[in-house]
């Protein structure tokens, strides 16, 4: 007996493809990533009397900090659309391939940044939404560009990268506290080991790009797993804050700190072996590392 077989129609299968290239242009899961450090953040210095429904604001937080984010991910994608299509890891991403317009993708980024920022304005507050505004910019006109000049963008970069702990904690309390530029300080020592490690491993594909992204210009030399044992390292009493400015608890503290050797073991693993499978736990550690800190101090918040 015959059967009936459903062919797609053209319609929905174009559909399907420009949804995956919008996740793609906003690099999804970088930028979920971004924001789960936000809402984190966010609920860390929750305060019940200033949002009742919480969440409604975490919802809202949520969509604001993935359109920020994505905006800035696109400004990225246009402003380094030859320098993709070099590299194997990032050719087939849809500016750099050609089945997204520059102007399609800019449209996109002014579109959803200006609804990010005006969401952070209306529903949390003018300070979150101008730290908001100058996240994306930093990131996207700043650090996107240095990232050829030299490997200070690193530097630079994680200035934007650690601020959406900052917009969080903004954006709950309302003031630029401690605990805010606590949580800003964390996520800020946290990406050197991290990007470092990611370099190490793609570095053949960002020197044919033409970015200076490792400390050295040699490229994955000992200067850069000592460099990154000293950012681990720094890691260390930053995780004490926490717990002795009243942040958080005990338990947290011991946490960090167990979860802040582990990166300078890792670290100093790479400097005695000098390789990519260490490059690699270094990478991997430190994606399990910020994801275990934020909810610790979330879980054991004071």
């Amino acid at each position: 007996m015959p059967q009936n077989v459903s062919i797609p129609n053209s319609a929905s299968v174009k559909l399907v493809s420009k949804v995956k290239d919008y996740f793609q242009l906003i690099k999804f899961t970088l930028s979920f990533m971004v924001v789960f450090s936000t809402v984190v953040s966010f609920l860390i210095g929750y305060k019940p009397q200033v949002y009742s429904n919480k969440i409604l604001a975490v919802l809202l937080l949520f969509a604001a900090g993935m359109l920020i984010t994505g905006a800035a991910n696109a400004i990225n994608q246009v402003l380094e659309k030859n320098s993709d299509a070099l590299m194997k890891r990032t050719a087939k991403r849809p500016v750099a391939s050609g089945r997204m317009s520059e102007n399609e993708a800019i449209a996109f980024a002014i579109i959803a940044g200006a609804g990010g920022v005006i969401l952070m304005w209306v529903f949390f507050n003018f300070q979150s939404a101008m730290v908001s505004l100058f996240s994306l910019f930093l990131y996207g006109f700043i650090y996107t560009p240095l990232k050829k000049v030299n490997s200070i963008s690193v530097l630079v970069g994680a200035i934007p990268g650690a601020l959406p702990c900052l917009i969080g904690w903004v954006a709950a309390t309302d003031e630029f506290s401690p605990g805010g530029w606590i949580l800003f300080a964390i996520q800020f020592l946290w990406q050197f080991p991290h990007f470092w490690a990611i370099a190490w491993l793609a570095h053949k594909d960002y020197t044919t790009a033409g970015f200076k992204l490792l400390p050295a210009d040699k490229g994955p030399t000992r200067f850069t797993a000592v460099q990154s044992i000293v950012y681990s390292t720094l890691m260390l009493p930053v995780g004490f804050l926490p717990f002795y400015s009243g942040m958080a608890g005990l338990t947290s503290m011991w946490i960090l700190l167990c979860c802040n050797l582990w990166m300078v073991l890792m670290s100093v693993l790479l400097l005695i072996k000098m390789d990519a499978k260490s490059a690699r736990r270094v990478m991997f550690s430190s994606y399990f590392y910020l994801m275990i800190v934020l909810l610790a101090l979330f879980a054991n918040r004071t």
